[in-house]
């Protein structure tokens, strides 16, 4: 017993001494620190620092972990490097393509021999979000006014990294020309884009970097490329190329000096620009714009229904069996510029106070943007005769108009506009449309109060008439009655008589006078014989009672007092 505790704690004893001259050798390895990770496109770059420095043959190894792995993966690039840094592509990594978007883990150990150190964890990044974007590849083509640059998008043509945005780089270039004193003028473009404004004849130099606007990166500048612009073309390109919306249809213009020329357009997705293979084919013949001799073209507004994104279009010059370059591509929005065709209106009268509008498509809008986004109408309500305006602006197509006044004619007029759209769409105002509201019991109260009105009206003219009438004639026409003054002075009828008009016939009249001693006899002839009569009687006994009742019996008394004054 005694003799193995012995043995063992000789060993013990033999042991311990070895284990320190190793920790004194140096093969206790201290793990690598300050790590750091560049990424450019799809190549990695993984850094640290060592603080074990001192001890010779020493390398280091890394390894990766993703989301979905269990286990740690040799990370290939970076086994048994002996300087501080390693570098690595992501085609290299087993379905890296997964975890460009997720984050991914790192370790690394130092090592020497058999030895190694505790590993080293990088802390964990997502690659896409620490990547830049490295320079381009750019391919120039010169023309008399402009350069052409084809650019090929960052990475290789395999790249997992831009997987998803190759198609939304855009170029940020800069060019000069290539002279004692260069001025630097700043474009962006596309792949396959234009430098116009350029002179004929001249060398310019570039350069040119990739860049995103969501997430925002900015890439590295391209190395320096210069071309020659050719000699001035024998057929100049048009230029300032314009499309404007009229009506139901596009119109699209340009500017040209020369004539005996004819023209075509064509047009293209504004997306095909950043494709870095061949695009001839993407470019379409424009319906209508095709050898034309006129300095524009009508499109009808259905040709773009396709293309409801931003499009490019570009016009050539041909003059006999020369063609100019194409124009400068004009940007083109159809879908902000898509016709919103008017509504058409129609009013009927529902009874004496209201009005019914219904509002429909026009046949011409059935494949425009009225069919592409929900609607809604400004519809514009008001007496013809008055400039008092009711709006109102819904969604639904009917609407009635209450409380208005009968017999009375109201117009009204509407426009679409694009529900909830931050550009403000709308189509112009519809014909103006008007309608009479019916005659209601209101109606034929007030036309019966005022035909009575009018009756009242047309008698009080006839009256007032009369004695305007009556008043002109008593002035310039008097009559031959005497004032009612004098007729009452002379209220006896002989006396009256004498005031009558010479014109009147007047009969012989007789009138006895009685007196106690004295019959005068008047005999009455006309006012116009100034001889008057007198007769005296002599005193008689008779009693003096006649009767002038009788013309007749008054002629015989005159007969028989006539032959007493003759005898």
């Amino acid at each position: 017993m005694f003799a193995l505790l012995g043995a063992t704690a000789l060993m013990l004893v033999a042991g311990a001494p070895w284990g320190l001259l190793a920790a004194a050798g140096g093969t206790n390895l201290k793990c690598p620190e300050n790590d750091s990770i560049s990424i450019i496109d799809d190549n990695f770059i993984l850094k640290w620092s060592s603080s074990s420095e001192s001890v010779r043959n020493m390398t280091f190894s890394a390894e990766y972990k993703m989301p979905w792995m269990d286990n740690w993966e040799k990370l290939p690039g970076c086994q048994h490097i002996a300087s501080t840094e390693c570098s690595f592509s992501s085609v290299q990594l087993k379905s890296f393509h997964k975890c460009v978007y997720e984050n991914i883990e790192l370790r690394i150990r130092a090592e020497k021999g058999n030895n190694t150190s505790q590993w080293h964890e990088v802390k964990p990044f997502i690659p896409f979000l620490k990547a830049q974007i490295g320079p381009p590849d750019v391919h120039l083509e010169a023309e008399d006014k402009a350069i052409i640059i084809n650019i090929s998008p960052p990475g290789t043509n395999y790249s997992i990294m831009w997987a998803m945005d190759h198609l939304n780089f855009k170029y940020s270039v800069v060019i000069w020309e290539n002279s004692s004193s260069p001025e630097e003028r700043t474009e962006t473009i596309y792949s396959g884009g234009k430098i116009y404004k350029l002179s004929p004849g001249t060398t310019y130099c570039l350069k040119v970097k990739a860049k995103l606007l969501s997430p925002r990166k900015n890439g590295f500048y391209s190395p320096v490329h210069c071309v020659n612009t050719t000699e001035k073309h024998k057929v100049p390109s048009p230029e300032n190329i314009q499309i404007h919306a009229e009506n139901q249809v596009y119109v699209l213009k340009w500017d040209y000096a020369y004539e005996n020329t004819t023209f075509r357009a064509q047009w293209s997705y504004e997306h095909s620009k950043n494709t870095p293979e061949n695009r001839s084919d993407k470019w379409k013949q424009i319906p209508n714009c095709k050898d034309v001799k006129t300095t524009h073209c009508v499109i009808p507004q259905n040709d773009f229904l396709e293309a409801i994104h931003r499009i490019r279009i570009r016009v050539q010059a041909s003059n006999g069996n020369n063609t100019s370059f194409w124009s400068e591509e004009k940007m083109f929005d159809a879908e902000m510029e898509t016709i919103i065709s008017p509504p058409v209106i129609s009013m009927k009268s529902i009874n004496d106070d209201s009005l019914h509008v219904s509002i429909g498509a026009p046949k011409q809008s059935e494949n425009n943007l009225n069919q592409l986004y929900p609607l809604i109408y400004e519809v514009i309500f008001r007496e013809n005769t008055s400039d008092a305006e009711r709006k109102v602006v819904e969604k639904r197509t009917e609407f009635t108009f209450p409380n208005l006044k009968p017999l009375t004619v109201y117009c009204v007029k509407a426009r679409a506009l694009v529900e909830d759209d931050r550009q403000n769409r709308s189509s112009v105002f519809s014909d103006t449309v008007c309608e009479k509201t019916k005659a209601g019991s209101t109606s034929k109260t007030w036309l019966i109060a005022g035909i009575c009105t009018a009756l009242f009206s047309i008698i009080l003219v006839v009256y007032v008439v009369k004695v305007l009438s009556r008043c002109i004639n008593y002035v310039f026409f008097p009559s031959s009655k005497p004032p009612s003054t004098i007729d009452e002075y002379f209220s006896e009828q002989p006396l009256r008589n004498l005031l009558l008009s010479t014109s009147e016939e007047q009969t012989e009249r007789c009138f006895i006078i009685e007196n106690t001693n004295i019959i005068t006899v008047i005999e009455e002839t006309n006012p116009a014989d100034k001889d008057h009569r007198k007769y005296d009687s002599q005193t008689s006994q008779d009693s003096g009672n006649y009767s002038n009742e009788d013309e007749n019996s008054g002629s015989k008394v005159s007969e028989e007092l006539l032959q007493q004054e003759s005898v």
